[in-house]
């Protein structure tokens, strides 16, 4: 073989080589979460961790900062900035920290079933992953709160008798202080890790969450009474800095991708069982479940309906109300006569 030819296929090795992706080395994702450690979110959290590092034979690692470690969602958001974390498993409130937008998922009294929430927020996720991807940030597939009622230490059967009590309001929640606006109630800002010894001192008498948050949390050891109607469905997600992403090889990314797909609708499943038997777990404790008469329904219900459109171009545009509205009544149509009430005990 002549020198030149040597040359040659050196020269056509080097440039296949520069065309390769260079392999990734083993990258660790710090992830922060609310969530505490044994609760079914965790938990599926974790199984998903021990599935990426079983299929990309430990190159990718999760690590998770849980229980507010890492303080609130407003300071996990922070931290990715600053890349002091490469991302998080948030509430719908961390997720507006980067696109508030996204709220328009969980606008108060919009929703009467689990099925039309999934069929609103599945037909709406590819187009919030990509405003997510657009400010630098991989949006993963869809977790879940579950439905939100009032827990209080007083009896609630009016809206009177809500807007006398010192209720929790998330202080990074704009939505859910639009809506205390709206209907009058007296909020008391506080982020979420302060709420159980607030309940405790006296500082709040009332608060607001899922069944599951409220055992999980244990607010439930400090309240009598939850409301039957529920005031929203409550979402969340894992974001991903973009940053972070890209030190995964193409393989490896999308093992994370569809573990975590895979992961989010069996979560989803496991969660809304969990919140079925907390309500039993919080039944037995002493809890009562307070039917919500229809005339207080009424009431919640017309004045969520003006807020809705008092909101468009403020957290969300008009555009994307219409989005939901009409993705919601093609299901209602789809499926007449099988939605429950909007206040209808879930």
């Amino acid at each position: 073989m002549t020198r030149t030819s040597k040359l040659t296929i050196l020269g056509v090795a080097l440039a296949l080589a520069a065309t390769r992706p260079a392999r990734a080395e083993n990258t660790e994702l710090r992830i922060a979460t609310l969530a505490p450690s044994g609760s079914p979110w965790m938990e599926g959290l974790d199984k998903a961790a021990s599935e990426i590092k079983e299929k990309t034979a430990g190159r990718v690692t999760l690590k998770y900062f849980e229980g507010g470690q890492q303080g609130d969602e407003r300071d996990f958001v922070r931290k990715i900035k600053l890349g002091q974390l490469d991302g998080a498993a948030v509430t719908a409130v961390g997720l507006s920290m980067i696109d508030e937008s996204i709220r328009v998922l969980e606008l108060p009294m919009m929703f009467q079933s689990v099925e039309e929430v999934d069929y609103v927020s599945d037909k709406l996720w590819p187009y919030f992953q990509k405003k997510f991807e657009k400010k630098g940030f991989k949006l993963q597939d869809r977790g879940e709160v579950g439905w939100i009622y009032f827990l209080s230490k007083n009896r609630v059967d009016k809206l009177t008798d809500l807007r006398g009590q010192k209720l929790w309001l998330w202080g990074d929640d704009q939505l859910v202080g639009a809506v205390f606006k709206k209907l009058g109630l007296n909020g008391v800002p506080l982020g979420v890790p302060e709420v159980d010894g607030n309940l405790t001192s006296g500082k709040i008498d009332a608060c607001y969450g899922s069944p599951l948050a409220a055992v999980a949390l244990q607010w439930y050891t400090k309240i009598k009474f939850m409301t039957s109607m529920p005031m929203s469905f409550a979402i969340g997600a894992t974001l991903v800095s973009a940053d972070a992403y890209k030190k995964l090889s193409p393989e490896d990314a999308k093992v994370v991708d569809d573990i975590g797909r895979i992961s989010g609708k069996k979560a989803r499943k496991t969660i809304r069982k969990a919140n079925e038997d907390a309500k039993g777990t919080m039944s037995r404790k002493g809890v009562t479940v307070v039917p919500t008469p229809v005339a207080m329904v009424d009431e919640v219900t017309k004045m969520a309906n003006e807020l809705w459109n008092d909101l468009a171009g403020k957290i969300y545009s008009k555009e994307e109300l219409k989005m939901v509205l009409d993705a919601r009544d093609e299901y209602r149509a789809k499926h007449k006569g099988t939605a429950g009430g909007a206040g209808a005990a879930k």
